[in-house]
């Protein structure tokens, strides 16, 4: 009993998140976060890979690169926008970018 206790006492807690803060004009953020938004309701549930070749095909100026692609999924996701499942296939794991209203397949 004693034990548990000072293990309990001795964990550091968990470091808080800061929300992402995006560093673009607003007009740019929302014409990125629509786009990103509209491939990922046209084309279904997506990873980051798929996301990223369909964001190239439709050539935004404001994406130059898959981490700031990244960083903007994860903004978008902070605020509710789209939503991260998990799909198991088989003993891989496969996480997939997704809007609220898309149902998966």
């Amino acid at each position: 009993m004693f034990g548990t206790v000072i293990r309990y006492i001795g964990r550091k807690p968990k470091p808080k998140m800061k929300s992402i803060e995006l560093n673009t004009p607003p007009e740019q953020t929302q014409t990125i976060t629509r786009v990103i938004f509209d491939i990922l309701k046209e084309h279904g549930p997506l990873n980051i890979a798929d996301t990223w070749e369909r964001v190239k095909d439709v050539g935004l100026r404001g994406l130059t690169s898959k981490r700031r692609m990244k960083i903007v999924l994860r903004w978008m996701r902070e605020r509710q926008k789209l939503k991260l499942i998990c799909n198991h296939v088989g003993l891989q794991k496969q996480f997939l970018y997704t809007t609220w209203f898309t149902k998966p397949k």
